[in-house]
């Protein structure tokens, strides 16, 4: 959009790869609602950077009018808690939480990781807004304020050795219990080895668990079959990206899930 016209100058890493700064992704996300509002390219490439903030400002960035994702990328960028919290709020008031998460924060994490790849975010502020939507999760969980019946189906949460990243497993929590379901959440990197145990304590009715990081066929066959073993007669759904042709070989009581609605969909069957 403002490479012809030389309004954006990304810099370059010592091999010559481009990456832009965050001062570059601010005036990008400006540029980009100046255009929206009627703003020409040629006419925005002759303005200077303080007059591209000003403009942008006027025509509402940060209203309630101004775009969720830039808000979102916004807060992200400058590290905004004070942003950050005011978007969501205004989600939670147009869809309710759990719409929130499904249709707006998870697509907006598939954007954190492809300007992650791109090298345009740090880790550093990959984590902050992780961190954040963290917090959202398990506030609403303790809000809940459900007890469920004594005969409710209990599900058991985890995620194996080596996985941290535990936001979906987190909201996932939230969603069982907010459809009357015990759930007993054991959180991320749990070790195998204690899953047996775990297991004949809690007595399940299902299990839920997933993966982020890259793993083999092997690795995934070896780990879904000594977990399937361990508890025959439950369903035991696995979320995340499942290794090319593995789902036929699966164990019987083993369930494959492409997305959050659909293990919302099987979950408020069960």
């Amino acid at each position: 959009m403002g490479k012809r016209y030389g309004i954006i100058k990304p810099g370059r890493t010592d091999t010559n790869i481009r990456y832009y700064g965050n001062d570059e992704l601010k005036k990008i996300l400006n540029i980009s609602l100046l255009n929206q509002h009627g703003y020409k390219i040629s006419t925005i490439s002759e303005m200077n950077d303080e007059e591209i903030a000003e403009k942008a400002s006027s025509v509402g960035l940060f209203s309630q009018n101004g775009s969720t994702d830039e808000n979102l990328l916004l807060s992200l960028i400058d590290m905004d808690e004070q942003l950050f919290n005011s978007t969501f709020s205004g989600l939670m008031m147009k869809r309710g939480f759990e719409d929130t998460i499904i249709s707006c924060i998870f697509p907006f994490f598939h954007r954190i990781g492809i300007m992650w790849q791109a090298g345009t975010i740090n880790p550093a502020q990959e984590h902050f807004f992780s961190n954040l939507i963290r917090s959202k999760i398990i506030m609403a969980t303790e809000a809940l304020n459900k007890h469920p019946e004594t005969s409710a189906n209990v599900a058991l949460l985890f995620l194996p050795e080596g996985e941290l990243h535990e936001i979906g497993l987190l909201f996932y929590n939230y969603a069982l219990r907010a459809r009357g379901y015990r759930t007993i959440y054991l959180g991320q990197s749990v070790p195998h080895d204690s899953l047996y145990r775990v297991i004949t304590i809690c007595k399940p009715d299902l299990i839920i668990t997933g993966m982020t990081n890259p793993i083999t066929s092997n690795d995934f066959m070896s780990f879904s079959q000594q977990l399937c073993e361990f508890a025959p007669g439950l369903n035991i759904y696995f979320t995340g990206p499942i290794p090319a042709g593995v789902r036929e070989m699966l164990p019987p009581n083993a369930r494959t899930v492409n997305d959050l609605l659909s293990l919302m969909h099987i979950t408020q069957k069960a």
